[in-house]
C-alpha cells in the first residue's frame, strides 16, 4: 500500500498502544491501553511523528527535543495534539516521555506502533521492524502534510520546523 498523501482521508481503525502516566518516575509502569487514533483525531489538528526508535541517538538528540521545545508554537498554530510513534512497546515509549520531562497531561503523547503496524500499512517503513522517520499533519481527518526523511540520521522534512512551516 502506498503511503498516505496530502488530501487523503486518515484511515478508520488505526489503533496505537500507549501507557498513560501521571508522574515522571521512569521506573513506574502503567498498564498499556489501546488508543483509537482514528476516533481521537476527529475534529482535531494532529501532528503524527514517527521515529525509528525511542532513546536512539538521532531520535533522542535531533528529532524529539525540538518538538518539546516548540510545543507552544505548534499549539499557537492550532495543533491539538502531537503523537510520537515508534516500533518500541508502550512501556518504552512511556519511559521515553518521562525521561524527557514531558508530563502525562502534555499535548505530546508517546505511543507504540507495534499493534497496528501503521507505518507498514499507511506510511513509510524504516529498516526491518523499525518505523521510518516521517511526519504528518492530520486536520479533521484529512492529511494536510506528509513527508519522510530518507537519509539515515537526518531530520529535515519530519522535523518540527518543517511541520511548523506547513501549518
Amino acid at each position: 500500500m502506498a503511503p498516505l498523501q496530502v488530501g487523503d482521508k486518515f484511515p478508520d481503525g488505526v489503533v496505537f498502544t500507549w501507557a498513560p502516566y501521571a508522574d515522571l518516575d521512569a521506573t513506574a509502569c502503567g498498564r498499556p491501553e489501546d488508543f483509537n487514533a482514528s476516533e481521537a483525531f476527529k475534529g482535531k489538528k494532529v501532528v503524527l511523528v514517527s521515529v525509528p526508535g525511542a532513546f536512539t541517538p538521532g531520535c533522542q538528540a535531533l528529532h524529539l527535543p525540538p518538538y518539546i521545545q516548540k510545543l507552544d508554537e505548534l499549539s499557537g498554530k492550532g495543533v491539538d495534539m502531537v503523537v510520537v510513534i515508534a516500533s518500541n512497546d508502550a512501556w518504552v515509549m512511556s519511559a521515553w516521555g518521562k525521561v524527557n520531562q514531558v508530563s502525562g497531561d502534555s499535548k505530546i503523547k508517546f505511543m507504540s506502533d507495534t499493534k497496528t503496524f501503521f507505518s507498514k500499512s499507511y506510511a513509510w517503513s524504516g529498516m526491518g521492524d523499525r518505523n521510518g522517520r516521517w511526519a504528518m499533519v492530520i486536520d479533521d481527518g484529512v492529511v494536510k502534510y506528509a513527508d519522510a526523511d530518507t537519509k539515515p540520521g537526518t531530520v529535515t522534512v519530519s522535523g518540527v520546523d518543517a511541520v511548523l512551516a506547513k501549518l
